[in-house]
């Protein structure tokens, strides 16, 4: 027995010798353990670092459960109904590369009208008060007859259009209702890459789906919104969190569930999510809206320059090479072109100028550029820093409206050209010979006007108002100046074809 013991005893201290062993070997492999000090040390001063890791998971989870349950029920359906033919709404799309490449048959197909109780486009809102103001995006409601918004408790409402800006492709509805849930702007300036988000929409019709991620850049420009508008301003949030077709004009918001952005597009090859969603900041919805709802119309100031980033080294390197100057790449707009009587060339800006500061934030881009300026309004005063040969120069300025002026106008002071929504370039001899006609002025920059609301689209031509022909704006003007009343509309589209619509100007 005495002999067994022994062997026992032998047994038990040999195995706590070579489990002692493997923890001491385990525990040189930890970095800042004693016995890899030295180790360490000499890691350190070589090419890499290696970390101090301890295992430690005390930190909190993000959880998403409230930031969800205090959003669903302010994000609506919306279903745009529209009477304009399919074929026109597909070549008119400015967000068709960003939901799938576009057929290169659609184009040469014939009109065909939409069928009255099926929605030509469906997407998503944000309830911004109790008594039923939702912003969405411009592109989600463009060229409808009938607005309907569902609520996620299945209500439906007929939605009335306050108002669109195409430039940030947002819109303001507005339904009769009181004691709505609704969402709170939060300050997306402060946002960062690297924050969580979540995405809160109806993609494909799916009500109420929430997906998250993190905020994955800033101030991004995807050159969409041009084909809307000559002055867009896109300074993007870009987000991984999954966003698809439907999500447009959903809410994208923070681990607290408060607004920092308006889902508005994704960039993928397919037309489904594919890594990268971008959404309007919150700040400039904000404003946009404030201005719609007060004005009925955005109140936009404008610097009075064209210019380009000079973080882009090829247009750089173009420019050098086209002007023969050796401009360096770096964080800035350099200025190519004043406006006349812009607020820039009146305050002093010269060609050549590289903004670097506006009121004391930093300009890395043109879009961050556009941004601050654009989120300001007429008769609002900056201060502008620039570099010029080097030496930096402070100039102060009052900011101007597209037409020059620096009051706010509200729609009661808009010529009746501005009213329809559109611009207006008279016909070329070729264009006349190429339509058959001896007059007439062709429709550019199209906005969510009167003229949309017809089913009028940018390039046709106007040809009659009211049975009286038109062959210049101030034509237009002087037709409906003072008009009030139903208003008859001829013009041909893009295969020739003359339509006589109508609309009613109030």
């Amino acid at each position: 027995m005495k002999k067994y013991t022994n062997y026992l005893l032998v047994g038990l201290v040999s195995s706590m010798t070579t489990l002692g062993g493997f923890y001491l070997l385990d525990q040189s492999n930890v970095i800042g353990h004693p016995l890899t000090s030295n180790a360490q040390s000499n890691q350190q001063n070589g090419d890499f670092q290696l970390v101090d890791y301890k295992g430690n998971y005390g930190y909190d989870a993000p959880n998403f459960v409230q930031a969800s349950q205090k959003t669903v029920n302010t994000v609506v359906s919306i279903k745009n109904f529209s009477t304009q033919n399919r074929s026109q709404q597909r070549m008119m799309d400015p967000f068709e590369f960003f939901f799938g490449q576009p057929d290169p048959s659609r184009g040469r197909q014939q009109p065909q009208e939409q069928e009255p109780n099926q929605p030509s486009g469906m997407g998503s809102g944000v309830i911004l008060s109790h008594d039923g103001y939702i912003v969405t995006n411009n592109h989600v409601i463009q060229g409808a007859s009938k607005i309907e918004v569902t609520l996620n408790n299945k209500k439906s409402y007929t939605a009335q259009l306050v108002g669109t800006d195409p430039s940030t492709d947002i819109a303001l509805l507005k339904i009769e209702d009181k004691g709505l849930p609704f969402i709170k702007f939060i300050d997306s300036d402060n946002i960062n890459v690297g924050d969580w988000v979540l995405a809160v929409g109806n993609p494909f019709g799916l009500n109420s789906t929430v997906t998250a991620g993190i905020v994955s850049a800033k101030g991004r420009n995807i050159n969409i919104l041009g084909r809307n508008s000559n002055s867009p301003i896109e300074s993007f949030i870009q987000t991984d969190a999954a966003i698809n077709p439907g999500n447009s004009g959903g809410a994208l918001v923070n681990a607290n569930g408060d607004l920092i952005g308006i889902n508005t597009a994704i960039s993928s090859p397919t037309g489904s999510y594919s890594g990268y969603g971008f959404a309007v900041p919150a700040n400039l919805v904000k404003k946009v809206v404030e201005d719609i709802k007060s004005f009925g119309l955005v109140q936009r100031g404008f610097l009075g320059v064209k210019g380009f980033d000079l973080s882009e080294p090829d247009a750089v390197k173009a420019y050098n090479k086209e002007y023969k100057k050796n401009i360096k790449t770096q964080d800035g707009v350099l200025v190519t072109e004043l406006v006349d009587k812009g607020s820039a060339i009146d305050a002093g800006i010269e060609e050549g100028d590289i903004i670097i500061e506006v009121d004391g934030k930093k300009i890395s881009s043109f879009s961050t550029l556009s941004l601050i300026v654009g989120s300001r309004r007429p008769g609002d005063k900056i201060e502008v820093k620039v570099l010029r040969d080097g030496k930096q120069r402070s100039y102060m300025m009052t900011l101007k409206d597209s037409k020059g002026s620096t009051k706010a106008r509200s729609k009661a002071d808009l010529s009746a050209a501005e009213l329809l929504g559109a611009d207006f370039e008279p016909l070329t001899e070729k264009q006349k010979d190429s339509f058959g006609i001896n007059h007439g002025v062709m429709v550019k920059n199209l906005t969510q006007g009167k003229l949309a609301q017809a089913g009028v689209r940018e390039d046709f031509i106007i040809l009659k108002i009211n049975d009286k022909q038109i062959t210049s704006e101030d034509d237009i003007n002087k037709v409906l100046k003072n008009y009030k009343g139903r208003v008859s509309i001829s013009f041909v589209d893009f295969y020739g074809q003359m339509y006589t619509k109508g609309f009613t100007m109030d």
